[in-house]
């Protein structure tokens, strides 16, 4: 039988993560964890369907499902999703003991810090002075830095604030390492970083984002002006990244939990990822995916009656939402297969049309046949990291990254080389359906096309009805040809169509390992070792080993 990895990454990557005693083989792996996961609630045919179209990778769990199929303990699940719920010390601590709680486990958190009064309020019982919600998020970061989640992973934090803050300047410019001077020399913490990726700096453990809800919205609609601190916002996520944008509007106000991520929301403390994702690439017609959607529905749903949690909240919190998060990856292989360009084109639409409607009803009558709590909400998109290049297909709904691409590494943590290498899944659409690779439209193509990467989240948005996790890479902030009103206009015209968003300007953060270089170029390179002298910095390339911890999936 041909082996179900497309290249010798996937295979790696299951080597090195996923495989362990009783999970020799990703087919065993399968058994395992549909055993685990159904455990009679389900007929043995049904089963049987569950294992074939984790099997044959049509969906595969997210990464923490993988990793403790089999294990005594069952976190299956990847992130926990945090309020800080009163403004009083109590409320202080207890936010510390909970997240520590969830990130020993293997699970990212996210949390929301609105309800911390600004730094300088006087505190009423004792006299003092408050300090604000972001030295709180510094201490969570912390915890963070020195917990190695699950045993095996780097901790994958989130925080957010409401754009109306007293802290919200403060918040703004909280990662903008680049003002920040290293005492004693004439660096910045942003040229330490980028020759040490691992030098610690504030929140670098945490992605951050503004809370907008429909107060500002509103006022967007009656008077066209973004506002200040919208486009402050804008300026600083184009020059470093963050913070991100997070839309709560009308009925979703409250919303505000994300996980570490962002595709999964909530309004309520201790609330639950649970994620799972559909490969389009691998399925074939809209029947197959109608009937894949059902049963990953029946998985997931499964899958709140058997994962471990940190503590009782959580279980009471999961008990009340049954949060599914159904997701898809290897979108844009999908479109190429078809010879479409990077839109949401009707054939699309029809996909998920069908996707949308037939988790829906699913989670509805399988959640009434096995007698418990219908889930709040079915879809959310992880970006799939890890087991889309377990897949070897595209992450997310992102495009390939680029085509072909120089990647730099160090050795004996002092020399650098480089190798030359082919996007793994561009390799795979080159390969398998003769693709022209000048045709493949990849993210670094679209970096100028900055409007047509947030209309295709808006698209995919209107079909999901949790969030979307995606990165819009952006030119470098070295030549940075984008007009920040203009980027702001336009980010505010979709906004209540979208749920969130952040963007990557090319070489704003420390510890980039990739280089976009043409498909040419590199063909008859690939795998090669070269020395790079134009570098000296010390950077970690733990995205592009599959070692790093973005959710796991």
């Amino acid at each position: 039988m041909t082996s179900v990895f497309r290249n010798k990454l996937g295979e790696d990557i299951f080597n090195q993560k996923y495989r362990h005693d009783g999970c020799e083989s990703w087919s065993q792996l399968a058994k395992t964890l549909v055993n685990d996961v159904i455990n009679g609630h389900f007929p043995d045919d049904v089963q049987y369907e569950i294992f074939k179209i984790i099997r044959d990778m049509k969906f595969i769990p997210g990464g923490r499902y993988l990793y403790y199929a089999g294990r005594p303990v069952k976190y299956f699940n990847n992130c926990y999703l945090l309020r800080a719920e009163e403004d009083t010390r109590e409320d202080w601590a207890n936010l510390s003991w909970k997240s520590e709680s969830c990130l020993v486990t293997g699970g990212g958190i996210g949390v929301d810090y609105s309800v911390y009064r600004p730094s300088g309020s006087v505190l009423s019982r004792t006299g003092g002075i408050a300090s604000g919600p972001v030295p709180k998020m510094q201490m969570v970061n912390e915890i963070g830095r020195h917990v190695m989640q699950g045993g095996s992973r780097r901790s994958a934090i989130y925080a957010s604030l409401n754009w109306r803050h007293g802290d919200i300047t403060t918040f703004l410019s909280a990662k903008d390492w680049h003002n920040m001077p290293v005492p004693g020399t004439d660096h910045s913490l942003w040229d330490v970083k980028n020759k040490d990726f691992n030098f610690p700096a504030p929140l670098d453990q945490t992605n951050i984002s503004v809370n907008y809800d429909t107060e500002w919205l509103l006022e967007y609609f009656n008077t066209g002006n973004v506002g200040t601190v919208f486009r402050q916002n804008i300026e600083q996520a184009l020059r470093t990244g963050e913070p991100g944008f997070s839309f709560n509007f009308f009925d979703r106000e409250k919303e505000t939990l994300r996980n570490a991520c962002t595709e999964v929301t909530s309004e309520d403390d201790s609330d639950v990822c649970n994620l799972g994702s559909i490969n389009l690439s691998r399925i074939e017609t809209i029947e197959e995916l109608k009937n894949v959607t059902e049963l990953a529905t029946i998985f997931l749903l499964c899958g709140t009656l058997r994962a471990d949690l940190p503590y009782e909240k959580i279980y009471q919190t999961r008990d009340k939402n049954r949060r599914l998060g159904l997701g898809l990856m290897g979108l844009h292989e999908w479109l190429i297969q078809r010879q479409y360009t990077y839109n949401v084109v009707p054939e699309l639409h029809r996909w998920l049309t069908v996707y949308r409607g037939q988790s829906d009803s699913s989670s509805r009558y399988y959640a009434d046949k096995l007698e418990i709590s219908r889930p709040v909400a079915n879809r959310a998109i992880a970006p799939t990291g890890t087991i889309g290049m377990l897949a070897g297909t595209t992450t997310g709904i992102e495009p390939v990254y680029a085509v072909a691409y120089k990647r730099r590494y160090l050795v004996d943590g002092k020399r650098w080389k480089y190798q030359y290498a082919v996007d793994h899944a561009a390799k795979t659409l080159i390969e398998q359906y003769d693709i022209n690779p000048d045709k493949i439209e990849s993210a670094i193509d679209l970096a100028e096309d900055y409007e047509r990467r947030i209309k295709f989240q808006a698209d995919v948005q209107d079909y999901v009805d949790m969030a979307i996790s995606s990165t819009i890479n952006l030119p470098s902030v070295d030549k940075q040809s984008i007009d920040i009103d203009d980027f702001s206009r336009t980010l505010a015209s979709y906004a209540s169509r979208l749920r969130g968003f952040t963007c990557y300007p090319d070489g704003s953060r420390g510890g980039q390992p990739l280089t976009s270089i043409p498909y040419k170029e590199v063909k008859d390179k690939v795998g090669k070792e070269f020395d790079d002298e134009s570098h000296t910095e010390v950077n970690d390339v733990c995205e592009i080993t599959g070692t790093g911890g973005y959710c796991g999936v």
